[in-house]
């Protein structure tokens, strides 16, 4: 028997038993209405599998896709063009933690401009579930990787945000197809600020390149910068900069700012790899936002979960 080293997606509709799903083939597209952007599924991790099946409306999780995505768009044609070793991967399954202080701030980093997906773009910090892992273990083991953080067990209530229907290229304009992601975003709160966690903040300088803790009404502009939707918080309400922390090639943290039109700024369509926020971080961050400010320790998932 092949060994498994990849957590991949299946799927199941209608009572089937679950599939590999298709590197071409949209999750989303596959529970929903061909020009659905988002629908409710029901999800579990099982034997380095995470099965998605149809969910009821109001019991199920959202699973979003961006307006650009190119699965949606992808024609025969050009699923055709796709090298045959990138269609034989399957979809691949990560998790990106939303790390909130105390003081209702998130964690954002900045991807280096040397890594081969996703350069120079704002993320919540995440990457690839490996084999046996929880999904938790697996959340904490990569923020621990990429910032040097370390929770404790009292700071590991877990919540689901959302999951996130993720590809690069973003869209078929920028190329075809390399890499089909399920992201599942998930919260973690902290009982530290913000300004203490700092204090222990230690970036891995090959995959990170700066840090942000951005707060509440930041967050909210990040989240509305979406092609087609207005912005709630304009410009003009916000601070014209933000303040980051630099991360030397050594590892060293430095404080400087950038302007704030960074974090806001509409998706461009035709220029690849523009510093910005990913889709994926907006959704998170909506979906963070839709939360209580008051912390809930209690409730979390199940252990099959996390």
């Amino acid at each position: 028997m092949e060994t498994v080293r990849r957590v991949l997606v299946y799927v199941s509709k209608d009572g089937a038993a679950p599939a590999r799903a298709q590197f071409v083939q949209s999750l989303v597209g596959h529970f929903g209405d061909s020009g659905a952007d988002e629908v409710e599924v029901c999800w579990s991790l099982k034997r380095n599998q995470v099965i998605l099946s149809g969910g009821r409306e109001g019991r199920g999780t959202l699973l979003k896709r961006p307006a650009l995505c190119p699965m949606k768009h992808l024609s025969a044609t050009e699923a055709a063009a796709i090298p045959l070793d990138v269609q034989q991967r399957g979809v691949d399954v990560g998790v990106a933690i939303l790390l909130q202080t105390s003081n209702q701030r998130v964690l954002l980093t900045r991807r280096t401009k040397e890594l081969r997906i996703f350069p120079n773009i704002w993320v919540a910090p995440g990457g690839h579930v490996e084999p046996q892992e929880t999904l938790l273990d697996a959340g904490l083991r990569e923020l621990r990787e990429e910032t040097g953080l370390e929770l404790g067990p009292e700071e590991t209530s877990p919540k689901i945000l959302g999951l996130w229907e993720s590809v690069y290229p973003p869209m078929l304009s920028r190329g075809l197809p390399q890499r089909h992601h399920l992201v599942i975003f998930m919260l973690l709160r902290s009982s530290r600020s913000h300004l203490q966690l700092q204090a222990s903040l230690a970036p891995c300088p090959a995959e990170v390149s700066a840090c942000l803790w951005a707060d509440r009404r930041l967050s909210g502009a990040i989240a509305s910068a979406v092609d087609g939707e207005p912005l709630p918080v304009g410009p003009d309400d916000l601070l014209s900069s933000v303040s980051v922390s630099l991360v030397s090639p050594g590892g060293g943290l430095s404080d400087t700012s950038l302007p704030v039109s960074v974090f806001v700024s509409r998706v461009p369509v035709t220029v690849p790899d523009v510093e910005q926020v990913s889709s994926g971080t907006r959704f998170a961050l909506k979906q963070w936002l839709k939360r209580p400010v008051t912390s809930d320790p209690s409730g979390s998932a199940s252990s099959v979960l996390f």
